[in-house]
């Protein structure tokens, strides 16, 4: 795997892709892992050229690379993830309303974030969902792999609810 070096616009590419073929695991580079009527596992691997704590950094900027069509409030800048044990990655709604779409369990910055939850139509089934994004250093980059295993009662399994991740983050 050939390291990308680290401009903005392609870190938020590549962390943008990570998150959405472990939401979606479409085609690409996604891994299904593990699939069954009650849950699925899928996981990414990116090289980044950039050191573990820039790429942790932008991760935790969630509202610069994910894609605003596909927030409650149509404004990704409203997204936010708080750098602390059961800190909220949230989104600000009008009316000072919000929604938590995952809960952080773990973080040990430029290293490792865990959370839990659901993203999308996932977050109003009886389901969980664990997101890991585990960092590592590289020969000049940055080796980072996502993961995300859901598990629980999955109505739509498995025809229409992994299309419908189809494009979550931008580019």
């Amino acid at each position: 795997m050939k390291p990308r070096s680290l401009k903005p616009k392609s870190i938020r590419l590549k962390l943008a892709l990570a998150v959405l073929f472990c939401a979606a695991a479409t085609a690409m580079t996604a891994e299904v892992v593990d699939s069954a009527s009650n849950g699925f596992t899928v996981r990414t691997t990116l090289s980044i050229k950039a050191a573990p704590d820039a790429v942790y950094r932008q991760i935790i900027h969630v509202g610069d690379w994910w894609d605003s069509a596909h927030t409650f409030s149509g404004d990704s800048h409203n997204l936010s993830i708080e750098e602390k044990p059961l800190g909220c990655w949230c989104e600000k709604l009008p009316k000072q309303g919000s929604v938590r779409h995952m809960e952080v369990v773990f973080l040990s910055p430029g290293e490792k974030i865990v959370m839990v939850g659901g993203l999308g139509p996932l977050q109003s089934m009886a389901t969980t969902g664990t997101m890991t994004f585990q960092l590592s250093p590289e020969a000049g980059a940055t080796k980072l792999t996502v993961t995300y295993t859901v598990g629980g009662y999955l109505l739509l399994w498995p025809v229409r609810l992994i299309p419908s991740w189809g494009s979550n983050l931008r580019g």
